[in-house]
């Protein structure tokens, strides 16, 4: 079987950009329900990086409760006044 080809997040535009991060925001919303808080939070960050990239068209193309739990939900548990992980 082949290998399947990654594509590096630059490369999405337009039509594929909206559905990988509607793809990586309902993955982080997966793992934040299974309480894997390290994979959510590298998932979010994915997608919450995928998501400043787009245009307002483009964003109101993502489902309203995705934009939602990126930008609410997943700020107030993960945001920058919370303490990192491992630390003191």
């Amino acid at each position: 079987m082949a290998k399947k080809r990654k594509i590096p997040d630059a490369e999405y535009a337009g039509a594929a950009l909206v559905k990988e991060t509607a793809r990586r925001i309902r993955l982080a919303r997966t793992f934040w329900k299974q309480h894997r808080n390290s994979a959510c939070r590298n998932e979010r960050q994915r997608a919450l990086s995928l998501y400043e990239r787009m245009t307002r068209e483009e964003k109101d193309q993502i489902p309203q409760e995705l934009r939602v739990w990126l930008r609410y939900r997943s700020e107030k548990y993960f945001g920058d006044h919370r303490t990192k992980p491992g630390g003191e």
